[in-house]
């Protein structure tokens, strides 16, 4: 079955337009070569600070810094010509004042030439959202689990639960009403991301929050099977090119110690 897809890149106000509709898709990218692959399928491309785990091995988001994520978007907007660009904020440079973010985030998509930045936080971010957006910068929110504050939050746990619900309602409400665009729903209970989804009149995006939201996410590496050894609960398995890079891996070691390659079509000029 063919999809007619629009040609033109897509704008915030495309995204928040799909309200309701169709289920917007979106993956997460760090380089152009997977930028080229996400970008005909997403509508949208979110540079993640995830990139300090999925490709430096850092234990956290918490040490990505703003070089890295201009670095790596500028990269990924090598690779898109349809996909809408989001740049995750790093640990440190929006939480301090407004005008911090603004500075932050103003560099980002000057340097980079995407779309809108990401940030972490609910209610206690809601002034800093309004303060970018009325500067000129799309914003993407982010409630629920935010790993930025992991330390705060005891690990990486379902947000949500029981009475804590009104507070991630409230955050949800918040980011809305401040003018973002979207917002990610991470890690909460299916029922609850669909009260917000149904409540707030901008875009939910789900990651570990049912299928009840507006738009779905997920880490590109993890859905890919990059790594052997995580595996989250919300995380489908689409490949498993870990176990086959392995495999080739050790194919390519065991035919060099044999003596198997390169063999005459690999080599260049007549046979010695």
């Amino acid at each position: 079955m063919s999809i007619n897809l629009p040609q033109k890149s897509l704008t915030a106000s495309d995204i928040r337009e799909r309200k309701g509709g169709g289920p917007l898709v979106c993956l997460t990218a760090y380089t152009t070569p997977t930028a080229r692959l996400v970008d005909p399928h997403c509508d949208i491309t979110l540079v993640g600070d995830s990139v300090g785990m999925v490709l430096h091995g850092l234990p956290s988001t918490l040490g990505v810094t703003l070089e890295m994520m201009v670095l790596h978007g500028k990269a990924v907007m090598r690779g898109l010509s349809r996909s809408l660009c989001v740049i995750d904020l790093p640990f440190g440079t929006y939480e301090e004042s407004s005008e911090q973010a603004f500075r932050s985030a103003s560099r980002l998509l000057a340097e980079t030439g995407a779309t809108a930045v990401k940030l972490e936080g609910g209610v206690h971010m809601a002034e800093t959202i309004s303060f970018l957006v009325a500067r000129g910068v799309p914003v993407v929110g982010h409630i629920g689990l935010t790993p930025q504050s992991v330390n705060v939050l005891s690990g990486y746990k379902v947000q949500g639960k029981g009475t804590d619900a009104q507070r991630v309602l409230a955050d949800a409400q918040a980011v809305s009403d401040a003018g973002a665009f979207a917002v990610v729903l991470e890690k909460i209970p299916q029922a609850l991301a669909h009260r917000i989804t149904q409540t707030i009149t901008i875009p939910t995006i789900g990651i570990g929050a049912g299928p009840a939201c507006d738009g779905q996410i997920l880490v590109v590496d993890d859905m890919l099977g990059a790594f052997a050894d995580f595996k989250p609960k919300f995380v489908k398995r689409y490949a498993e090119l870990s176990q086959q890079a392995s495999q080739a891996i050790e194919q390519y070691a065991a035919e060099v110690r044999a003596g198997e390659f390169p063999e005459q079509m690999h080599s260049f000029g007549p046979p010695v």
